[in-house]
């Protein structure tokens, strides 16, 4: 007899087009009648809590009396909860978020007990190619998911193995009609076995066993209270297969039983038989780059400054930067970070995500104080520090402030020498804004704050300090105007238009017409976008750009400002009638000794439904981008074959080759490329008939969350049609990118490592005797430089340095973004008595040897590796 496991569920989205509030008093319900049926009913055996913590954090904050009643449910076996805090998306969250979800996630669950050791994403929009390894870095070996696959990825079953590049292996139960099968099922029999009828057609067609999975539940559905009486009629209705009450752990347990089952590679972003919804990465790019910007703080910045901190016997603030996680993560649930929801909803999640940067900016702030405060030195001048969170010395250019009540100084470092500097701005600064102690006293006198620019070698992982030295001098600089900016590296100058003609010296190739705009209309909703039929694009072509470029002896700097006149909405955009415009500020920097051009660009929108792109031409007409996904690169088609026969076909969604990136996408022969990191925006296609120019979405306006017959996306709408008027981003909007020039190919060139470098700047503390926060001496004593670590091989890129959540010591993570096997190779300046392989769970599991403080470890192409120090 064929098995069909009814398992019972459900789906939590914490908010969607509902608030969070809402759902929790839905939660408080239905946690009730759950735990009565399993407390109360032998019959009912399982309920699987959605794999996601955050919903029993929810509950116990109204509902605290109740935890031991979960935690005997959870260790009787019968109420399954975890591994995730929350489902995260795959696309756009970074690999130490998801690697953090599963941490808190498997933390809070073992509190209870058991962990349902899934890798449970039933809904996520698409499937990241290093999900496997992350989930054997948990020893999770078990994968559901609904969204992404079809028979382009070399089988039409719905249980196979899925393999990262690395050979990290996990056994997938696909949902081919998704997790919401059973939800609700019907005591009337012609109509259940009318809905069943369809199901159990594609079940059974992709089924590898004589087990099918019908999951009983749905997006916030209370329990099915009638589910004997269901499976009484179903037993009548079919009476050559056996229904009964199951769990997922025992269909992966047939599962395992079959020797043949397919293994398959890959990501998984196909729209054929499920929408993946392959533009949802600009949808709020205020949203999208507040949360980009802020998991490259904590991990390129919070978390190894704290580190340093705590080698040099400061306390590790576990507690804060758990909170600062959770906060975030909470954003990372699919609907949240692909902003698909209310506009009332994404006022929650951009209060979180300011909450979120505040507390990760304080705590920064904090460790840098504490660090510079207790450098032991007799001098008594004010202090500069700066620090270098990478695992190698850097002469980066430094944009940084000084408040003192000098007329004029120097700095010096701690042997007396004399750094250069360059004085950008000075200002007045009431004394009252750095103390209000001083004027409470009747001090009045203004202090002076100075914009500097510096460059100096600065220690790997650790930090130098100068002193802030009374000097005679004048305080000039070597700031110039100039007609075009030329460095080490480039020969730059702007057209009228206000897009760059970029003469590369070593590459001895000219890239013209660079940062040339394109809007288009976006008749999509807050899933997708869509164009306008036979639309014709604007371009900033014939625009009349103010141009203003300086340079003094650290960078040059351009200031651009464009405004491209559009159409106001897609009314007029029909008509052709332009009655609106975009205004953009380009901020262009390039550092005289570096071969990269930073952007800032600040956009003022004043249209409605429409889509605004910069482009970057790079002359390579490549047939595939490499850009970066978790701990490693995928190389993309830079057309996607399905578009010639999506129709005949009846996908879902059109297949446009519009992708995710995290930090960088690049188009590159075997000679030369060309990149762009981001700090920001992580959304782009390659364009133009020879597939040659890098299109960057700075944002998409869009006024509803969901909409029916669009022309990437026909038939029914995604989500709801609810107006979304704050999405249609009216007003302010700041990016951060930049673009780099390179020999060889885009991995040969290992543009991971630029991109963490770019994600990474250098930090500094300026330490005054003033301080309206006050705090006692710690009587730790800290050396005027210092350095923890250093990589001693420069290939693989530094995920993060961070103390253990349980144990006294480092975890120190770092991945090989490149196409063969290299070594990862660090020298510790500390003593350290053991130093082991772990995994992503920081679980020793290979000891490592050690000689003279250093350690190696292969790595291979697209692998991750975690070291305990």
């Amino acid at each position: 007899m064929k098995k069909v496991h009814i398992i019972p569920h459900m789906h939590w989205d914490r908010e969607w087009y509902f608030s969070t509030e809402e759902s929790r008093i839905l939660l408080v319900n239905n946690m009730e009648e759950i735990m009565e049926m399993l407390e109360n009913n032998p019959d009912y055996p399982y309920y699987v809590l959605d794999g996601q913590t955050s919903i029993l954090e929810d509950y116990f904050a109204v509902k605290p009396e109740n935890k031991e009643r979960v935690h005997k449910l959870v260790q009787a076996g019968k109420l399954i909860i975890g591994p995730w805090y929350t489902q995260t998306d795959e696309m756009v969250v970074g690999g130490e978020s998801i690697v953090r979800n599963l941490l808190y996630g498997l933390k809070d669950t073992v509190e209870f007990g058991q962990p349902m050791m899934i890798g449970y994403l039933p809904d996520s929009f698409g499937q990241s190619s290093q999900m496997p390894q992350i989930l054997n870095g948990f020893d999770i070996k078990y994968s559901i998911f609904w969204r992404g696959t079809s028979e382009r990825h070399g089988t039409n079953k719905t249980e196979f193995y899925w393999e990262s590049d690395d050979g990290s292996k996990v056994l997938v139960q696909l949902f081919p009609l998704g997790y919401a099968i059973g939800k609700y099922l019907p005591e009337d029999e012609e109509k259940l076995q009318e809905r069943i009828n369809k199901y159990f057609t594609v079940l059974d067609r992709g089924a590898t066993t004589e087990n099918i999975i019908l999951p009983n539940g749905h997006d916030q559905m209370p329990i099915q209270k009638n589910i004997f009486t269901i499976m009484e009629k179903l037993r009548k209705l079919y009476p050559d297969r056996e229904f009964f009450l199951s769990k997922y752990e025992n269909v992966f347990a047939e599962l395992e039983k079959n020797q043949t089952l397919p293994t398959i590679q890959g990501e998984f972003l196909d729209g054929k038989y499920m929408r993946v919804h392959r533009s949802i990465y600009s949808t709020r790019m205020d949203i999208k780059a507040a949360n980009a910007r802020i998991e490259n703080k904590i991990t390129n910045i919070l978390e190894p400054l704290a580190s340093i901190a705590y080698s040099l016997g400061f306390e590790y603030h576990h507690g804060l930067i758990e909170l600062i996680w959770k906060e975030i993560m909470k954003n990372h649930a699919h609907d949240s970070i692909g902003c698909c929801c209310s506009d009332k909803v994404h006022r929650e999640i951009i209060n979180r995500f300011f909450l979120a940067e505040e507390k990760t900016d304080q705590l920064i702030e904090f460790y840098k104080r504490k660090i510079t405060d207790s450098i032991d030195t007799t001098r008594e001048e004010d202090r500069l520090t700066a620090f270098n969170l990478l695992p190698y010395e850097r002469k980066d250019v430094v944009t940084t402030t000084v408040i003192t009540k000098l007329n004029s100084f120097t700095l010096e470092d701690a042997d007396g020498s004399t750094i250069p500097l360059e004085v950008l701005k000075k200002e007045i600064l009431d004394p009252g804004l750095i103390d209000r102690q001083i004027v409470h006293y009747g001090n009045y006198d203004p202090f002076f704050q100075y914009t500097i620019q510096l460059q100096d070698s600065i220690p790997a992982m650790g930090y130098k300090t100068y002193f802030v030295v009374n000097a005679e001098s004048n305080m000039g600089n070597t700031l110039v105007e100039k007609d075009s900016i030329e460095t080490d590296y480039y020969v730059i100058s702007v057209n009228p238009n206000g897009t760059l003609k970029i003469y590369d010296k070593q590459l001895e190739k000219e890239f013209d017409q660079v940062l040339r705009l394109e809007n288009g209309g976006d008749d999509g909703d807050e899933y997708d976008f869509s164009p306008l039929a036979d639309e014709t694009l604007i371009y900033s072509d014939n625009v009349e750009a103010d141009v203003k470029i300086t340079q003094n002896r650290y960078e040059g700097q351009i200031d651009i400002q464009v405004k491209l006149d559009v159409p106001g909405d897609l009314e007029n955009r029909k008509k052709n009638k332009v009655d609106r415009f975009v205004e953009v500020h380009w901020k262009v920097r390039i550092p005289n000794h570096q071969s990269i051009i930073k952007i800032d660009a600040e956009i003022n929108n004043h249209a409605k439904d429409h889509r605004l792109r910069t482009l970057i031409p790079t002359g390579i007409a490549s047939s595939f981008s490499v850009s970066d996904n978790q701990f490693g690169f995928i190389k993309r088609n830079v057309y996607d074959s399905a578009m010639d026969y999506w129709k005949e076909e009846n996908w879902d969604e059109r297949p446009d080759s519009i992708y995710p990136m995290l930090t960088f996408v690049g188009l590159s022969d075997n000679e030369h490329g060309v990149s762009v990191l981001t700090n920001s925006t992580r959304e782009f296609e390659i364009v133009d008939e020879k597939y040659d120019t890098i299109a960057i979405t700075l944002f998409r306006s869009v006024g509803v969350l969901g909409k029916e017959e669009m022309l990437r996306r026909p038939g029914r709408p995604s989500g709801i049609k609810l107006p979304t008027p704050d999405s249609q981003m009216l007003g302010k909007l700041n990016l951060e990118f930049a673009i780099l020039t390179h020999k060889s190919s885009t991995t040969n060139a290992n543009v991971g490592r630029a991109a963490k470098e770019y994600t990474t700047p250098i930090q500094m503390y300026n330490k005054i005797p003033y301080n309206a926060m006050k705090l006692n001496p710690t009587g730790i004593k800290t050396p005027v430089s210092f350095s923890l670590l250093e990589e001693t091989s420069n290939n693989t890129v530094l995920s993060t340095l961070k103390k253990a959540e349980k144990e006294d010591r480092f975890v120190l993570r770092f991945f090989n973004p490149t196409e063969t096997e290299i070594n990862g190779s660090f020298t510790i300046n500390r003593f350290i008595d053991q130093v082991q392989e772990g995994n992503l769970n920081e679980k020793a599991v290979t000891p490592l040897k050690m000689e003279n403080n250093q350690f190696t470890v292969p790595v291979k192409h697209n692998q991750v590796k975690t070291v305990l120090l």
